[in-house]
């Protein structure tokens, strides 16, 4: 597969490369998103948590999945946890946001799981990803943990 030039696009319609080469908006990949996917996270926040997740893949700080997220927040593991919104069946990871509310844990749900794991550095995609904190990227943890915060949670 040849690498593709991305054009220059307004900032109101940012396009992220899907695997077959066809592109799609941040407002096209919200349509998929899950009923449960509430906070859902901004454009610009989620480019950041896709930022933040690079570098804690470069020094080998996140836990990835479901299982080894789940194992690692009962332990007690501290960090932002970040979830696909378009992940089916919802029954897969739909007692995730209860478990950080009751360990105090910033969680946001973004469109793309696909997106989520080729920020991770790997070819899959990828559901859920705790992102731990690490002084190589605090500025960008600490900046994503102030805005995750500040979401309204659901109901």
């Amino acid at each position: 597969m040849t690498k593709t030039k991305k054009e220059k696009v307004s900032a109101d319609v940012e396009e992220t490369v899907v695997a077959d080469g066809t592109e799609k908006s941040y407002h096209e990949l919200i349509a998929h998103v899950n009923p449960i996917a509430q906070p859902l996270a901004s454009k610009k926040l989620s480019k950041k948590l896709y930022k933040c997740v690079k570098k804690a893949s470069k020094v080998k700080n996140i836990r990835r999945g479901v299982k080894e997220v789940q194992k690692f927040i009962n332990k007690g593991e501290k960090g932002i946890v970040v979830m696909a919104g378009d992940t089916l069946p919802i029954d897969v990871y739909c007692h995730l946001p209860v478990m950080c509310e009751d360990r105090n844990l910033p969680y946001a749900y973004i469109p793309s799981k696909g997106d989520l794991g080729s920020s991770a550095g790997s070819k899959r995609p990828t559901c859920v990803i705790l992102i731990k904190p690490h002084e190589d990227y605090q500025d960008a943890y600490d900046e994503c943990v102030a805005e995750v915060t500040g979401l309204p949670k659901p109901l």
